[in-house]
């Protein structure tokens, strides 16, 4: 078998893969993000590019080309990411597509932000397809966007879809990148965490970290959110509730400016969450905006926790 396209979505908890042949996943694998540093981050992406193979009956020889998404700025012509905290090692400059191409027999290996090939997974292959205007936002460690303008994913700069870096309340809490008041401050997974740590540390009761050691995590994850919002445990609820509030301010902003036909929500929360989460999201955005008679659908993804790593193999050519 040969011209297979291998998708990784690398991000702060888990690396995911996926082997396409024909448009089709014919291959997968995931394993968690290592937190001890970038060579260890590389050789998981390497191991977990290989099993994906493996798992389609086919070998590195087979490899037509990588596509991997990842957090933070991306070099998109040297394959360098730069600035993404939530990935242990990789604030400075990490040469990312070469050191991964060289582990894998110098395959081509072509990079992206995470939030934008996930953008394109679901504008080429989820519920994004029927739109040509449509912003996708990823709540998952970090909160991050991608948008579709004119059917097409729009760069800009580098910085193109950063909502997630967005203020939603002037002098509020700190954002992984020392800001505060942004988006991620209040939505994203890891800073939720910092949260919770810092209310438990003042005397509140939560079930958060008896669940987290229940599953085996060394984190918060958007499953422990998940169980400890079906058991009512109160300080995920409120932590729940501030993400679905500012969601909105930051979602209803990006409609009133740019006139979306959708707004997809995915990520590991989002995708967790599912429909009720949306739901909320959707309900705090529609009183927000300037046109409400052409309010956006809002949707959830097409594919799942698949969506990052189908587009960037799509961005690779599968």
């Amino acid at each position: 078998m040969t011209e297979i396209t291998i998708g990784v979505d690398l991000g702060g908890t888990k690396i995911q893969t996926v082997a396409l042949h024909d448009k089709e996943i014919i291959g997968a694998h995931r394993v968690l993000t290592p937190t001890t540093g970038v060579d260890d981050v590389i050789a998981a992406i390497v191991a977990a590019a290989i099993a994906a193979m493996e798992a389609a009956g086919a070998s590195t020889a087979d490899i037509a080309g990588v596509g991997i998404g990842s957090p933070g700025h991306i070099d998109v012509v040297l394959g360098v990411v730069t600035r993404s905290p939530n990935i242990v090692g990789f604030n400075g400059p990490v040469e990312l597509g070469p050191l991964v191409s060289k582990a894998l027999g110098n395959v081509d290996v072509h990079i992206e932000n995470d939030v934008r090939v996930a953008m394109l997974g679901e504008h080429a292959r989820g519920n994004a397809a029927p739109y040509t205007d449509v912003l996708g936002v990823f709540v998952g460690t970090g909160v991050g966007g991608g948008l579709i303008l004119g059917g097409k994913l729009r760069q800009g700069r580098g910085a193109a879809g950063e909502i997630g870096h967005t203020r939603v309340k002037p002098g509020g809490r700190i954002c992984s990148d020392g800001q505060r008041g942004h988006l991620e401050a209040y939505a994203g997974r890891g800073q939720l965490e910092v949260r919770a740590r810092e209310l438990v540390s003042k005397g509140h009761r939560t079930e958060l970290f008896k669940i987290m050691e229940k599953k085996g995590r060394t984190r918060l994850s958007s499953g422990v959110f998940a169980a400890a919002l079906e058991d009512g445990d109160k300080m995920a609820t409120y932590l729940i509730d501030d993400a679905v509030w500012a969601l909105g301010i930051a979602l209803s902003s990006a409609q009133n400016l740019l006139d979306l036909e959708a707004i997809v929500i995915g990520g590991g929360l989002g995708d967790r969450l599912g429909a009720p989460f949306i739901e909320r999201i959707e309900a705090q955005i529609r009183p927000q905006l300037i046109s409400p008679d052409n309010a956006p659908a809002i949707l959830g993804t097409g594919l799942g926790d698949l969506s990052g790593a189908v587009g960037a193999a799509v961005l690779a050519g599968g």
